[in-house]
C-alpha cells in the first residue's frame, strides 16, 4: 500500500468521519449509495489513499448527519 504525507489534523478529521460512521453502523457501502460513489471511494479516504476534498467532506458530514465543525474540534497543532 502507497502511503502519503498526511497531516496530524487532516489524519484527524478522518480518523473522526470513520468512527461516527462505525459508531451508526453505517457500512462503508451504505455511505457510498448515499453519496453516489462507489464502496471504494469510501474505503481510500479512510485509509488516506485518497484525499477528501472541501466540498466532499461536507457531503459525507451531511450524509452521515453529523455537523462538520465537530469533526474538526480538538485538532492537533500542524
Amino acid at each position: 500500500m502507497v502511503k502519503t504525507i498526511v497531516r496530524k489534523d487532516y489524519a484527524k478529521i478522518i480518523k473522526n468521519l470513520t468512527f461516527a460512521r462505525e459508531s451508526q453502523g453505517i457500512r462503508q457501502h451504505a455511505l457510498a449509495k448515499e453519496l453516489g460513489k462507489t464502496q471504494s471511494f469510501v474505503s481510500k479516504y479512510e485509509r488516506r489513499e485518497r484525499r477528501l476534498d472541501v466540498m466532499e467532506f461536507l457531503d459525507v458530514s451531511r450524509a452521515l448527519g453529523v455537523d462538520p465543525s465537530e469533526m474538526t474540534k480538538n485538532l492537533p497543532k500542524p
